[in-house]
């Protein structure tokens, strides 16, 4: 990373905030807040989005030593990720105002004075994204039925109910889902498997626990791999991930590996897209290939 890009902490910080104005009024009065916390602390300029790929356009152009204050959800801030990566590095702070926030829990982020502060005077995590097929993620790229999930839940059911969105398209997916196979390839070894989450932090969805030992500033993937197949065992290992049990569940185990490789094994009949969900967006198709970014992004964690 260039080192002209990082901002020495004994520094007055220089934030440039990339936020949504038509977020909602909720998100409003949350963003209001944390510049009043930070008044006086720290110097803001903002960029204001109208459009999808203008996060991570306005995180490209970041002036060198200012740190990029994403005000949104997982979504934005792998938009900003990807723009500082194409920057060849930079740094980053959380104002966690998503649906699930898990970035947020990544980092120890859990309400708006801790963001402040952390964004304020916060120490630097580095981290290096994973990326898939070159598009780079903090948090996750997913294939098999949550990534059908994320692909097919309603953006305006997901305004009204927010996480509720998802829960009403894991039923309809339940439903209508053919349970294809996929072929993981972790370093070589191969696995056949009915889902695969390969993760960077170990929370999914919120603060449920899918890789218990994934860690941010890890060098090493976490590929969660689900061994079993159909409606029942998907109902039962989301049961498990609700309280807590997933990592000791029956027919679900995670690896860790650097050079992965995902593809659709066996259609059972369908022909549908097989997406591939990267930090809770659908983003790609399969089949993908994931490995670790050579560039890092240093994420601002609360003191």
């Amino acid at each position: 990373m260039n080192d002209s890009r990082v901002t020495k902490l004994t520094d007055r910080r220089q934030l440039m905030v990339i936020f949504n104005p038509t977020a909602g009024r909720r998100r409003g009065r949350a963003m209001a807040q944390v510049m009043r916390l930070l008044e006086g602390q720290v110097d803001i300029t903002q960029r204001r989005t109208a459009a999808r790929g203008d996060a991570e356009a306005f995180a490209r152009e970041t002036p060198l030593g200012a740190i990029a204050l994403v005000a949104g959800g997982d979504g934005t801030a792998n938009e900003v990720a990807n723009g500082l990566l194409a920057a060849g590095g930079g740094e980053m702070a959380i104002l966690p105002l998503g649906t699930a926030n898990v970035l947020a829990a990544e980092l120890g982020i859990f309400n708006l004075a801790g963001a402040a502060g952390a964004a304020a005077r916060g120490p630097l995590l580095t981290c290096r994204p994973g990326l898939a097929n070159g598009r780079g993620f903090l948090l996750m790229a997913g294939a098999g039925f949550d990534a059908h999930v994320v692909a097919n839940v309603s953006p305006k059911l997901k305004r009204l109910l927010g996480k509720g969105a998802y829960v009403v398209e894991t039923l309809r997916q339940l439903a209508r889902f053919a349970f294809p196979r996929y072929r993981v390839t972790v370093d070589g070894v191969v696995h056949d498997v009915a889902s695969v989450i390969v993760a960077r932090g170990h929370f999914y969805g919120g603060r449920f626990i899918v890789a218990p030992e994934a860690r941010l500033e890890s060098d090493e993937l976490h590929v969660c791999l689900f061994e079993r197949w159909g409606r029942r065992q998907t109902l039962r290992f989301g049961l498990a991930l609700l309280l807590g049990r997933l990592p000791h569940t029956a027919g679900f185990r995670v690896i860790a590996g650097r050079q992965i490789k995902v593809s659709v094994l066996c259609d059972a009949g369908e022909r549908r897209r097989q997406p591939v969900q990267i930090d809770g967006d659908d983003a790609l198709t399969l089949p993908v290939s994931i490995n670790l970014a050579s560039a890092a992004v240093r994420l601002l964690q609360p003191a």
